[in-house]
């Protein structure tokens, strides 16, 4: 088997750029899986999102090493091992991230990939649908592969959330997507029709019809290097390992876990760390599994007054209920993640943009689809979104079957606590303004005898969980820089033919859910790899709070 181009995942980046790379039938494009189907209600229906994650079928079930300042729990990090990647398995929710995130990334060496130059790949992709509940159509794309919609927002505690923000003080936005982020807003979701809109529903089954793209079921073992060109892939199908030969570049659009992994064991990585596990060092680059960034947040649960959230289908009888509504008729609550009101604040005066993010839900239940046992209540998901914090993906041993060890060095700065408990004091604010008064019962979590430094941290400490955003383990910057991995063109420095597309290239983490801005990496990408010229800059200015110097709201 060869193709011009070999692509390793189908994720979000990697369907994307399958689909680009492929449009104009010129070249012929290869897209290595490891996982299988995406068929079938727990993947497609939105409401089921807590299944797919936790399922050995869809998910490489990644965990952390024990961390050390976390007292050694070992935390959960899926990644999707199925068509489509993690977009098959996400929480569905869109966010493009602040203008002030991809300036950050040009300040910082990643030339080409300020705002101006992805928001016009954002406008290409969206596919965004008004449905008569506001937003910022000038800022939107409404042609694209990928469909955007909002919730119907009818439990009342979405508006409860939102009207409470404004009664703290804080700004509205009508479109944290569009002109301004910061504030309290509806939040959006990749769903089309009521079925999930992942990468591959998006953009790979309809590019899949074409003779010049295909996809191959395979676990890829190492990246083929002649001299210091990449000329194919090892893979493995059962016990049979072959080499897939791409004549023209192989593009690794793995994950922020997996991305790292295969670049070591070709020989791509820290020299020290690669002589220790019996690899040749074909390349030196330090930064290989290095700058490991992830979002964790807290679950702030408030018991609720009244009998109108979720917790009402929290039953056998309820989820057959639900899930037949959706098999008949895509209707009914399975058509959404839940995730219908969000918020995007300033954690203090000082701060020009958002570093704060909630999820507003209308039930009190874990990612694992553990209920809270107290009955109905709602939750805010609420974290730091840019901690200083830094971890590391490195190999077990040169055994590409073996998973990677994974440190996320989480709470490792104290600004990471200090932050943690500001968030913590701000949700319960927020849940005691009047808008709640109708609804607000006892807070179940952290509960109110947790009040003091000592208190909060211990619960923190017991209770953050991850929020599944890994990224930057293959640091885009520029050439000299020795920690950078790939160049502003996605080239890993020090190999020819081969690049890294996908979220392990963020220098620094977005402020938001990492789906859209790797499928727009992917888009970027594909430009980038084609030789075309890049879409023309838009050089429009995002709001920015102008009180931000004096105030947090």
């Amino acid at each position: 088997m060869e193709a011009d181009f070999v692509i390793i995942g189908s994720g979000s980046a990697g369907s994307a750029m399958a689909a680009r790379l492929s449009e104009d039938g010129k070249y012929s494009v290869l897209v290595l899986e490891y996982g299988g189907t995406d068929a079938g209600p727990f993947i497609q229906m939105p409401g089921a999102l807590s299944y797919p994650m936790n399922m050995p079928r869809y998910d490489w079930g990644y965990f952390s090493e024990p961390e050390p300042h976390l007292g050694g729990r070992k935390l959960a990090c899926p990644r999707g091992k199925v068509i489509g990647g993690s977009s098959s398995i996400n929480g569905m929710v869109y966010v493009r991230g602040h203008a002030g995130d991809y300036d950050h990334w040009a300040d910082s060496g990643a030339d080409g990939w300020s705002y101006a130059d992805v928001l016009p790949y954002f406008l290409r992709m969206e596919n965004w649908h008004e449905s008569g509940q506001g937003g910022d159509p000038d800022w939107r794309g409404t042609d694209g592969p990928l469909h955007i919609t909002r919730g119907k927002r009818d439990i009342p505690l979405h508006q409860a959330f939102v009207e409470a923000g404004c009664q703290a003080g804080f700004e509205v936005t009508k479109d944290y997507n569009g002109e301004q982020q910061e504030g309290f807003s509806p939040m959006e979701q990749t769903v089309w029709k009521g079925q999930r809109w992942s990468a591959a529903n998006a953009y790979l089954k309809l590019a899949l019809k074409r003779p010049n793209l295909t996809l191959h079921k395979c676990l890829a073992r190492r990246i083929i290097i002649e001299g210091s060109r990449a000329v194919g892939v090892e893979i493995q199908r059962g016990q049979t390992i072959s080499v897939v030969r791409a004549r023209r570049e192989v593009i690794l659009a793995a994950s922020a876990i997996n991305s790292p992994k295969l670049l070591m064991l070709s020989g791509i990585g820290p020299a020290n760390h690669l002589t220790k596990m019996g690899i040749e060092v074909i390349a030196d680059r330090p930064g290989v599994g290095q700058n490991l960034q992830d979002h964790l947040e807290l679950y702030i649960q408030q018991a609720c007054l009244q009998p109108i959230t979720l917790f009402k289908y929290w039953n056998l009888f309820g989820k057959m209920r639900v899930g037949l509504e959706w098999l008949i008729n895509k209707s009914g609550p399975g058509t959404s993640n839940a995730f219908e009101s969000c918020a995007f604040l300033r954690s203090k005066p000082g701060v020009r943009y958002p570093d704060i993010q909630y999820h507003f839900l209308p039930i009190a239940v874990r990612y694992d689809g553990q209920a809270a046992a107290e009955g109905h209540g709602f939750q805010a998901h609420v974290g730091p979104m840019r901690s200083p914090s830094r971890g590391s993906v490195t190999l077990r041993s040169s055994d590409p079957v073996e998973d990677p060890n994974i440190l996320f060095n989480y709470m490792s700065d104290p600004q990471d606590w200090a932050d943690f408990r500001h968030c913590i004091h701000l949700t319960r604010s927020i849940f005691g303004q009047s808008a709640f008064d109708p609804f607000r019962g006892k807070e179940i979590q952290p509960g109110t005898d947790v009040q003091s430094d000592a208190e909060l941290d211990a619960f923190i400490s017991e209770h953050v969980e991850s929020a599944y955003h890994p990224c930057g383990t293959c640091k885009i910057g520029r050439a000299d820089d020795p920690m950078a991995v790939v160049d502003p063109e996605c080239r890993v420095i020090g190999v020819d033919r081969l690049r890294v597309v996908d979220s392990s290239i963020f220098p620094r983490i977005p402020n938001g859910n990492l789906n859209g801005p790797s499928i727009m990496v992917g888009e970027k990408g594909a430009d980038i790899i084609l030789g075309r010229s890049p879409l023309p800059k838009d050089n429009r200015e995002p709001w920015i709070n102008p009180r931000w110097e004096t105030s947090d709201r």
